[in-house]
């Protein structure tokens, strides 16, 4: 049974941390083998699911250290059709892979949530296509389409919101909102950004922004910044307009690597977790709307820890 999906509590104030970036982490520390960065496919097994539990355990209990509260991510950013044909998933099996990803974050809120430390479910949606490469857009009516079984599994298995992480275009996150709104679940919505502060088709956040809320009444709970450093995107939240308060979480990458470069790379660029901590308190102090604060790339519970330390001096 969803818990928050009537109030979600981060939009009342307050800290709340979430993961950093799972694909990286799993990969590249713990040596398991990610067909297409596909999270969700080590749950086959009780070793994969035994490593996705204490994955989030160890984020849960930073948060907890802090008093803040979670966001709880499902590890399903590649469990749409395309991604799970690719896999050899059938659309029952995808489903159902879904709802097991679900219910084991029901199992990790009921084992760790507490007064001082609320826990969100959140169903991930990622890309129909690459989180860094915008590729073939789709119209929103494609996108809603595509992403509406998913979201509707999700609803179905009591999740308290979705958010749709790399988004890379201003269509589909329109779709994902519309296909949210269709099935009765809050929606967050997080853009990827290039070096330059705008989206992979070279749109300006704000236009973004402004695009999508236009087009479904202003849909999402909020908007977040994904798959970029600090660095590439603090000029872009300089301004006062009224579109940046709708900015409300930042999943940053570890690295100032631009995304060709992170595509090229055979290490892992996990850059100075004492620093992005400090460059988010920094953040926090222009922009204390931003609330929601995780890592994207490159980052591990390292840079989560600082991230929240360093932001709870300041929120």
């Amino acid at each position: 049974m969803t818990k928050y999906r009537s109030d979600p509590p981060q939009l009342q104030g307050g800290l709340f941390l979430t993961d950093g970036g799972i694909e990286t982490t799993l990969i590249f520390h713990e040596g398991l083998d990610l067909p297409y960065f596909a999270a969700f496919h080590i749950l086959r097994d009780d070793s994969g699911r035994a490593a996705l539990r204490r994955y989030y355990a160890r984020y849960i209990e930073i948060a907890r250290r802090e008093d803040a509260g979670f966001i709880l991510e499902s590890p399903t950013w590649r469990a749409s059709s395309d991604w799970g044909r690719k896999l050899g998933y059938s659309e029952e099996e995808l489903a159902r892979a879904n709802r097991d990803s679900i219910a084991l974050m029901r199992e990790l809120r009921d084992e760790f949530e507490t007064g001082l430390t609320p826990i969100v479910i959140s169903g991930c949606v990622g890309p129909r296509g690459d989180g860094y490469d915008p590729g073939q857009v789709m119209r929103p009516e494609e996108a809603a389409a595509y992403h509406g079984s998913q979201i509707r599994t999700f609803g179905e298995a009591g999740v308290d919101m979705v958010t749709a992480i790399t988004m890379t275009n201003a269509n589909e996150a329109i779709g994902v909102t519309r296909a949210a709104r269709e099935a009765g679940v809050p929606v967050a919505v997080s853009f990827t950004l290039e070096t330059d502060g705008r989206l992979p088709t070279g749109q300006d956040l704000k236009e973004a922004i402004e695009e999508v809320d236009e087009a479904t009444s202003g849909g999402p709970i909020y908007y977040m910044i994904n798959c970029a450093h600090p660095t590439h995107f603090a000029a872009v939240l300089i301004v006062l307009d009224a579109w940046v308060e709708r900015v409300r979480g930042v999943r940053a990458n570890a690295s100032r690597r631009s995304h060709q470069e992170l595509d090229g790379a055979p290490d892992l660029d996990d850059g100075d977790p004492v620093e992005l901590g400090r460059q988010y308190g920094d953040l926090l102090k222009r922009h204390p709307q931003i609330n929601v604060l995780g890592g994207c790339c490159g980052t591990d519970h390292r840079h989560v820890e600082q991230i929240g330390m360093a932001c709870k001096l300041v929120a």
